[in-house]
């Protein structure tokens, strides 16, 4: 396990600055499944295929039981065997700790895809 997948997300607020590109490169090594976008706003990004529609919905209903634990949610795409995840958070515009430590845990779950 990852020393992100045992941290917990903390609520950011508006005036906080999302992470500096060299930071965000740096948390990228703990996570070498996402791709880092980055576009306006930075946004990691993960894409994932699986055998089937039932295994990739089996797999997007775990990240989402994640999600609602950390409170902090991906933007979820789902096309028959493919999922596609993307984080950013909302609130400051960009990349903040809680992103990777998203990407961390989901990394972590069974039946992740390739």
């Amino acid at each position: 396990m990852s020393e992100l997948a045992t941290k917990k997300c903390e609520p950011c607020e508006g005036g906080t600055k999302p992470l500096e590109a060299s930071v965000a490169e740096a948390y990228l090594t703990q996570t070498p499944a996402w791709q880092l976008i980055t576009e306006d706003p930075r946004k990691l990004r993960r894409d994932l295929r699986f055998a089937g529609f039932v295994e990739a919905m089996q797999f997007v209903n775990k990240v989402a039981d994640i999600a609602e634990a950390e409170g902090h949610h991906p933007n979820i795409y789902i096309s028959w065997n493919k999922v596609n995840l993307e984080l950013y958070t909302h609130a400051i515009g960009g990349l903040s700790e809680n992103d990777f430590i998203m990407a961390a845990k989901i990394d972590e779950l069974e039946g992740g895809g390739g």
